[in-house]
């Protein structure tokens, strides 16, 4: 099973960029039972938790994302969405998309973000 993470790419400082997660490869019934949470890492730094969704559809945010960005998940699809909304160029980083569930601990490859000021 591999995460699809696509959606990257280049936008000014204030911008907005969605990024989606899928697994094509998941069987319907575990990525209902699947975390999803994306993460981020900029060259120098450390890996950091941006927003995450539970099964439940509950969702946790970075405390430098919250107000700007959104998760979503789509079951059927079995896709999962972040929307950033008023982008920084300190959001600029790799971001990986993480799902954990039935035993699973999946990362995909990860897709640049990059915001100019």
């Amino acid at each position: 099973v591999q995460l699809q993470a696509s959606g990257g790419g280049l936008v000014q400082a204030g911008g907005s960029l969605s990024l989606s997660c899928a697994v094509p490869r998941m069987i319907l019934s575990t990525f209902w039972q699947t975390d999803f949470t994306w993460y981020r890492q900029a060259p120098g730094r450390e890996r950091e938790l941006v927003i995450g969704i539970s099964r439940d559809g509950s969702t946790n945010y970075g405390d430098s994302v919250k107000g700007r960005f959104t998760i979503s998940r789509d079951n059927a699809r079995k896709k999962v969405y972040l929307q950033m909304n008023s982008l920084k160029t300190e959001d600029s980083a790799t971001y990986y998309c993480n799902a954990r569930g039935s035993g699973m601990d999946l990362w995909g490859e990860g897709t640049q973000v990059t915001v100019s000021s």
